[in-house]
């Protein structure tokens, strides 16, 4: 005999009405009605979130462009997942201040609605005022954990993230082995991305007993790469080579490096992070590669989880990153690579 939601109400207490509230997300009902209402679900082996009405998630891009090649990469793999699990997934764009608290946050409508969505993927750069705004309306979500601004424990949500910080640690070792003794790093480090790139820098650079060195340019990615390398060739800085926070950045450094008469590898060597457009530029980028398809399909099934099983335990994943080889980085030769660290330790 098929199981039905008044099997449900039945073994939860209460009535058809509630099940069906509590099968479509209403926020209104009473948290220990609807944890018991799941735990009678599943006690029957009942998918609650099979019975929605409405299955739709959305992918909520925060304050960032549209065209971004790594964000346009999670949202192809969140919406592979959810269509090969008969879930629909809507695109949202939505721009904030980032500074407002979550009183003042007004949430996309589909977010607010009676027919709201049913979950929701945060990715781009967002707040930790959504995260609060989203838990308040008990609204089940998932989160890009490289991107929040503000102080959050990435323990407390179900979260997937890149392991940037090795990453860039790992790529920051490859320069030095190659010589390289002069390593500028490149990115706005107020944003989230760019600070734990820098992190993993500035522990490779610290460790090797050198001196690190951080743009200050604060601008869009690759606007931000074109002007740091203009301030750094008018200071006549003279790095033996580059790191870039993220391979958009890496072709404003590449656009600026063309305009000076400055060869790649030959004269400077460049390094980007991401891995979205390396094998665009000539020379091939050095990079690391980052996973946003896989990270977008584990976002999704994150919501996906979270919905059919509410009072779950926080998830996490952290992605891990590969080193991309190709034609931007070359040996600094012997005799300047002594030059160059004997002035690092005469300082």
């Amino acid at each position: 005999m098929k199981t039905t939601l008044h099997d449900i109400a039945k073994l939860a207490n209460v009535s058809s009405a509630t099940v069906s509230r509590v099968a479509n997300g209403n926020p209104q009902v009473d948290p220990e009605i609807q944890a018991r209402v799941h735990a009678a679900a599943r006690q029957l082996g009942i998918d609650l979130a099979s019975t929605r009405k409405n299955r739709v998630i959305a992918f909520v891009l925060g304050n960032r462009d549209n065209l971004n090649e790594f964000q346009s990469r999670i949202l192809l793999g969140a919406e592979a997942y959810c269509n090969q699990h008969g879930w629909d997934l809507q695109f949202i764009s939505f721009r904030c201040d980032l500074s407002a608290p979550a009183g003042n946050l007004r949430l996309p409508p589909a977010l607010t609605r009676k027919d709201r969505v049913s979950g929701v993927i945060l990715s781009g750069t967002h707040s930790v005022s959504i995260l609060s705004a989203l838990r308040d309306r008990r609204i089940p979500f998932s989160v890009v954990g490289n991107n929040i601004i503000g102080d959050w424990r990435l323990e407390d949500y179900d979260c997937v993230a890149t392991d940037d910080v090795r990453g860039s640690a790992e790529i920051t070792q490859h320069l030095i082995s190659m010589g390289h003794r002069k390593i500028w790093y490149i990115g706005n480090r107020s944003l989230p991305w760019y600070e734990r790139c820098a992190r993993g820098y500035t522990q490779s650079i610290e460790e090797a007993g050198l001196e690190p060195y951080y743009s200050e340019i604060s601008s869009e990615d690759r606007e931000l790469g074109y002007l740091a390398v203009k301030s750094l060739l008018a200071k006549k800085e003279n790095p033996t080579a580059i790191f870039a926070g993220n391979d958009q950045a890496a072709t404003g450094v590449y656009r600026a490096l063309q305009e000076s008469g400055i060869r790649v590898p030959d004269d400077i060597s460049v390094a980007g992070f991401n891995d979205t457009m390396g094998d665009l530029l000539y020379p091939a980028l050095t990079t690391v590669r980052e996973f946003p398809r896989e990270l977008g399909r584990h976002l999704a099934e994150f919501t996906l989880r979270r919905i059919q099983e509410p009072d779950l335990p926080p998830q996490q994943l952290l992605m891990p990153t590969e080193m991309i080889r190709r034609d931007s980085i070359r040996a600094v030769e012997p005799a300047f690579a002594g030059i160059s660290a004997e002035r690092e330790h005469a300082r």
